[in-house]
């Protein structure tokens, strides 16, 4: 129990950890942070339904009776295109619209942190809720709430849950740990448009966050969850070097201008108050 107590608490603690670490640092303001993980639930608001309504479309078109390797590679290639798509133009509009002065490499740091923090705090929030569930689970008799079927499956579940073995109870906290980097270097990727003035950065980040999710899709229904999380380990490596790849320094700080400082006046020629020189100065 507190080894899956403490993978949900690291799935909070690690992105909270870091912003804090970042804002006391940088002493860019909570604004940018928070509009990362608006963006993220925004983004989730219209990507989870899209994806209900679209498996709902396409298993009545007969994508059920492919072949179960085609199958496969089209919904890893279709969930990584979706996430990639919706994450990313959102994030795109965040720039866009929202952050209008954050044209920094620092800023869309801090705005992937808000947006990869957002995630894991979802994930760590529904990981705890999950261990109190399934706490009740454990000491209570399934057989008056659950029938059948439904009543085996359950106790399956609670089953699985409780005898999995430590590390597998922390794959929750590694997973965000590798997720968060990936976060930062999309974040940062799709700012390029607006500092270089090139929408192809955006579609770069669209392209590699689909690369990301449809390779873990894939990999899932193929070798072990562990050899999976090492993939996106990979990822997160390479998004890591992507990061400072494309570090530029910071835009110089305009300071206000000091006070004025009197201008020397040139030096006036001395006026001889003489009746002569008063009697020439009345026709100048």
């Amino acid at each position: 129990m507190l080894v899956y107590l403490l993978n949900g608490l690291l799935m909070i603690l690690m992105p909270v950890g870091l912003a804090l670490v970042l804002q006391r640092r940088w002493k860019l303001g909570w604004k940018i942070l928070l509009a990362g993980g608006a963006t993220f639930i925004l983004s989730q608001a219209g990507h989870i339904p899209f994806n209900s309504l679209m498996t709902s479309l396409l298993n009545k078109t007969g994508l059920a009776d492919l072949p179960a390797e085609a199958a496969l590679i089209f919904n890893a290639i279709f969930l990584g295109l979706s996430a990639g798509l919706f994450e990313e133009l959102f994030r795109y509009g965040m720039f866009r619209w929202w952050l209008k002065d954050a044209r920094s490499w620092r800023k869309g740091v801090l705005a992937g942190v808000g947006h990869g923090g957002a995630e894991a705090v979802i994930f760590g929030g529904l990981a705890l809720l999950a261990l109190i569930q399934l706490t009740a689970a454990k000491n209570m008799d399934l057989a008056t709430v659950y029938t059948g079927s439904t009543l085996e499956l359950a106790q399956q579940q609670v089953s699985s849950y409780w005898s999995a073995p430590w590390y597998a109870a922390m794959l929750g906290a590694v997973e965000r740990l590798f997720a968060i980097p990936i976060q930062i270097s999309l974040a940062v990727i799709v700012l390029q448009g607006f500092i270089r003035n090139q929408k192809r950065w955006l579609w770069l980040a669209v392209g590699y966050h689909a690369l990301v999710d449809a390779v873990s899709v894939f990999a899932m229904n193929k070798i072990s969850i562990y050899w999976v999380e090492g993939i996106v380990g990979g990822f997160a490596l390479l998004s890591v070097v992507i990061i400072f790849l494309l570090k530029k320094p910071e835009p110089a700080i305009q300071e206000e201008p000091s006070a004025a400082t009197p201008v020397e006046q040139a030096a006036l020629p001395e006026i001889d108050p003489s009746s002569e020189n008063l009697e020439k100065s009345k026709y100048l």
